[in-house]
């Protein structure tokens, strides 16, 4: 693929996950919005853990889905369809083992349910359980489709999963508010994103069949020697994915094992957080297939500058997206949840947004370090940021409860971005030609001028719970950011391009 034909790709297929982005986006504001007014607190904090602990089973993935967009994208640049649905059928069948591993696990945590929340209401632990059940159950079987959606990305057609993605996201959101609206209890709840979940499962299987059925995969074409190699491929980011339960699939479980009445509270303020993490992933997701598809074309200093700039652009979207969320914390949540739910969660939300830009630093580098199937020097930090963080989570939430589960957050992602420039960026300067000290100030140090106006105004909006900063000060600290984003964080040629790519778009969308 020629230079031009890349850059029209990777920009394609960032505006569509930009795309779910905004659409998921607007379905974390209206459901939360609609269900804290509709439940009681306890209610809704016992859903929030519902759908926390069925997560869990997302965690089984084991970086199979990763694995196979990879080595899809890698045999379809050889023009290898053949190759292409070996590994697809090798992720399959260690997908499939994922899912009844989910399968186990669910059993297991409804199981559970009384000890891990002992402080609930005990009226609640039956609809709890059942919903468990219900939810990790279909996404154990979406864990098994989600194969079949691994090969568009990895033949970097975006378009279909995002779709499907989109739909699953609409369709959840429509049910469960009606099922609120009707005083449905949590049961019908869970029933209701089971069937969803299983529905647009079978529908990315459907699509695969009518779209892609060239490359094959079926139980019946694995090879063992492919499976080993994928095997060998996962085992990092197996472990990546057991730290990433670590960091941030636990921490509404521990508040709802230590604090119960805040984990409704304390969830609220993961959803802004987590926004920009999703944001993020979005506009780097296309880099993954692009960079490993690359990586057999350009020098190591072609690929050290395209982590420059990843990084660059990656750090000024997070600020831009996340210095509101401080800056303006407390009204966006009460203009959202209302101001009981704001009081509560604001002092939870400044924390997690710091801990959430902090630790996507380096986003951008351990995106390219799995593209080019050097994970494994990555693992150091990815094992002391999950041990940091769950082991201070934990310690500090005997002391300070939710709060100390959020300092714990915190913590873990200081840890992160110091063990990646100390240690993993040193085995990785052969592939990826760029000194530490320049991706620093070149990449970190040059977008985080975006963040000097909210610094500037830290003493107005740290402590606040009034928006004391009031309309006028917020209309100069944000023409003040964009400015200096603008001329400061972005070059001329970067501003240039920029322009280019937004006019282009435009004329492509009226026409």
């Amino acid at each position: 693929m020629q230079p031009a034909g890349v850059t029209a790709t990777l920009s394609k297929n960032v505006i569509v996950s930009l795309a779910r982005v905004a659409v998921n986006s607007l379905i974390a504001l209206v459901l939360p919005a609609y269900l804290t007014h509709h439940l009681p607190v306890t209610t809704y904090a016992a859903w929030v853990l519902i759908l926390q602990l069925g997560a869990f089973v997302s965690f089984l993935d084991f970086g199979v889905q990763t694995g196979v967009a990879k080595f899809v994208a890698e045999y379809d640049a050889k023009g290898d369809e053949a190759g292409a649905g070996r590994y697809a059928s090798a992720g399959f069948a260690m997908m499939t083992l994922a899912g009844f591993l989910g399968l186990v696990l669910t059993l297991v945590l409804a199981w559970q349910v009384p000890r891990l929340f002992h402080s609930m209401p005990a009226s609640l632990y039956r609809d709890v359980r059942l919903s468990v059940l219900l939810v990790g159950s279909s996404l154990s079987f979406g864990l098994v489709c989600s194969v079949f959606a691994a090969v568009f990305i990895g033949l970097q057609r975006y378009t279909v999963p995002v779709t499907i993605s989109i739909i699953n996201r609409g369709l959840y959101t429509l049910s469960v508010c009606a099922i609120v609206f009707l005083h449905g209890n949590l049961t019908t709840m869970g029933v209701a994103v089971a069937l969803i979940n299983v529905s647009t499962g079978l529908l990315q299987v459907a699509v695969w069949r009518e779209k892609l059925s060239q490359i094959k995969i079926s139980l019946q074409i694995v090879d063992p020697r492919i499976l080993k190699q994928m095997l060998s491929y996962c085992l990092v980011l197996a472990i990546w994915s057991a730290a990433m339960l670590c960091i941030s699939g636990l921490d509404v479980t521990i508040v709802g094992h230590y604090a119960f009445k805040e984990a409704g509270y304390y969830s609220l303020a993961t959803l802004p957080a987590n926004l920009i993490i999703l944001i993020a992933s979005a506009a780097l997701g296309p880099l993954m297939p692009a960079a490993s598809a690359l990586s057999t074309l350009r020098t190591p200093f072609a690929m050290g500058e395209i982590l420059l700039r990843a990084t660059r652009y990656s750090t000024i979207l997070m600020l831009l997206t996340g210095l509101p969320l401080l800056v303006g914390g407390y009204p966006i949540l009460r203009l959202w949840v209302g101001s009981e739910y704001a009081t509560h969660s604001a002092k939870y939300l400044y924390i997690l947004v710091l801990a959430t830009m902090l630790r996507n630093l380096c986003l951008p580098y351990a995106t390219m370090v799995v593209a080019i199937g050097q994970q494994r020097v990555a693992t150091a930090a990815a094992i002391a940021e999950a041990l940091v963080n769950l082991g201070s989570s934990i310690y500090l939430a005997h002391s300070f409860g939710a709060m100390g589960v959020a300092a714990g957050t915190l913590l873990g992602a200081l840890v992160s971005v110091s063990m990646h420039f100390a240690i993993s960026m040193h085995y990785t300067h052969a592939t990826m030609l760029i000194t530490r000290m320049k991706l620093f100030g070149g990449a970190l140090v040059r977008s985080a001028l975006v963040a000097i106006p909210s610094v500037l105004l830290i003493p107005f909006w740290w402590n606040s719970v009034e928006g004391s900063l009031g309309p006028h000060l917020y209309f100069i600290w944000a023409v003040a950011t964009l400015l200096i984003t603008w001329f400061g964080a972005l070059n001329g040629t970067e501003r240039h391009a920029l322009l280019h790519l937004i006019g282009s778009r435009i004329k492509l969308l009226a026409r």
